[in-house]
């Protein structure tokens, strides 16, 4: 009986033992938000205190245990740099974080162009494994998980950039960190939460959806596949809400093409998408996004139309958009295959707009207003000091009266304003640029950014 009692103390002082836990994303080897604070949370026996001393910090900080075995706390973050430790321990038990990095933390989600890595051919990724190797990037790559209930952890673990890692990374994402890295010169961590083909109301939380009559109704039109979810917010609970306790800088988001079926509704979606995002994170951090490429939609104009959505999106405060029709070689593949400059030209928009450095305009081309001249319309651009047309003419331009009949328009570049005419027009009324599915504009900024799709009416199409 008493080697039995002994046996039971052995194997109920090891389940007590057992009980200090971490989520994923709080492991050896992250990143953490330079200069701010930061959540650490986790599991352990009820009752008791987590001590946690951070190797940049002189005091020890306190979380109870709460009855439901769970605890959480802040912690003031350093200046960039690194390598760090935290120590946690509570009673016998102890846990050790090693090689921390402090640094800047972003955010890349949306579907199959933010998701596309080496595993889909990438050229841009194969060439770039030899010299991938990088301890200043930090790679958390969420895997493709959906959940009709909130999660608190996921199937992850921060690795070193390397040949190994980059090759299931995001693409897009590694070329905006790598980017951001060289030019600020700190430790740069990413997480990747994206899915192939998933529209945005799954990474809304659910009830915010439900909330909204108008976005509600809009989810109930999306299709059910056998390859992601399509209900409000089961990507959410899996993929973001698991890791929003952990600070980031920024979220970069490549999607939409999910959505032209929706487009009436996607602005205030993506609104929507943010807002709550901010309000998780308790940070209003810049939400950067990628304009979908041209492509042989079914619905004619619904491309466009969700195009423009995305563009009316950037008046809602710390967002921005890069246009990358110019990066499009096949009109017929919804996936172009360049994700470099992709992820360079959103790396060169947070490095202008948030952090403020970097030199030339980093933000394409875009309408702001119209005057008439005569026959001729006159467009004022911001974002450009002068354009440029790459080949003989400008194309993608079409110019109508009052009758609503648009006819092909004859362009002249005059600085960063564009005079827009056609010789059987006397009473020309509006403008439209590259305002379908497919056309590939040539019309750029003196930076070579090109100058975003757009149209001066507002005549249901």
């Amino acid at each position: 009986m008493h080697r039995f009692l002994i046996t039971i103390f052995i194997c109920a002082a090891a389940g007590v033992m057992a009980q200090l836990r971490l989520p994923s994303v709080i492991s050896s080897g992250m990143v953490v938000q330079q200069n701010t604070t930061t959540t650490l949370f986790g599991w352990g026996n009820p009752g008791a205190r987590v001590l946690i001393q951070a190797s940049w910090s002189n005091k020890t900080d306190t979380a109870k245990i709460s009855n439901l075995a769970t605890w959480r706390i802040k912690i003031n973050t350093p200046p960039a740099g690194g390598p760090h430790t935290i120590t946690l321990s509570s009673g016998y038990e102890k846990i050790v974080l090693n090689d921390i990095l402090s640094g800047e933390v972003w955010l890349c989600s949306g579907q199959s162009n933010m998701e596309w890595s080496y595993r889909q051919g990438l050229k841009d990724i194969r060439d770039e494994l030899p010299v991938a190797y990088n301890r200043s990037i930090r790679l958390f790559h969420i895997p493709k998980t959906g959940s009709d209930l909130i999660k608190d952890d996921v199937q992850a673990s921060w690795k070193i950039c390397d040949s190994v890692s980059l090759k299931d990374f995001s693409a897009v994402g590694y070329f905006f960190g790598k980017r951001l890295q060289q030019s600020l010169n700190v430790p740069i961590g990413l997480i990747d939460a994206s899915w192939g083909g998933t529209p945005a109301e799954v990474w809304v939380p659910e009830e915010v959806i439900n909330q909204n009559a108008v976005l509600r109704q809009a989810a109930s039109q999306l299709g059910a596949f056998d390859w992601w979810p399509s209900l409000p917010g089961k990507a959410y609970n899996a993929m973001i809400a698991p890791v929003h306790n952990h600070q980031i800088a920024g979220a970069i988001w490549y999607q939409g093409e999910s959505n032209v079926g929706t487009y009436a509704t996607y602005r205030d979606l993506m609104k929507t998408l943010i807002d709550s995002w901010r309000s998780k994170w308790a940070n209003a951090f810049p939400f950067y996004m990628v304009q979908i490429a041209p492509f042989e939609y079914d619905a004619k104009l619904s491309a466009a139309r969700l195009r423009e959505a995305q563009d009316q999106l950037q008046s809602h405060p710390s967002t921005g958009m890069v246009v990358v029709s110019d990066l499009v070689d096949n009109v017929k593949d919804i996936h172009p295959i360049n994700k470099h400059d992709v992820g360079l030209r959103l790396a060169n928009l947070a490095l202008g707009d948030h952090y403020k450095i970097g030199s030339g305009n980093f933000r394409s081309p875009v309408f702001l207003k119209m005057e008439r001249a005569g026959s001729k319309l006159v467009l004022h651009l911001t974002n450009a000091n002068a354009l440029v047309t790459k080949g003989s003419e400008a194309v993608g331009f079409t110019i109508s009266g009052a009758d609503k009949k648009w006819l092909p328009a004859k362009v002249k570049i005059d600085g960063n304003r564009l005079v827009v005419w056609n010789a059987a027009l006397k009473n020309p009324e509006q403008v439209r640029f590259s305002f379908d599915n497919t056309t590939i504009g040539n019309i750029f900024s003196e930076t070579g950014l090109p100058l975003a799709p757009f149209r001066t009416d507002r005549w249901e199409p």
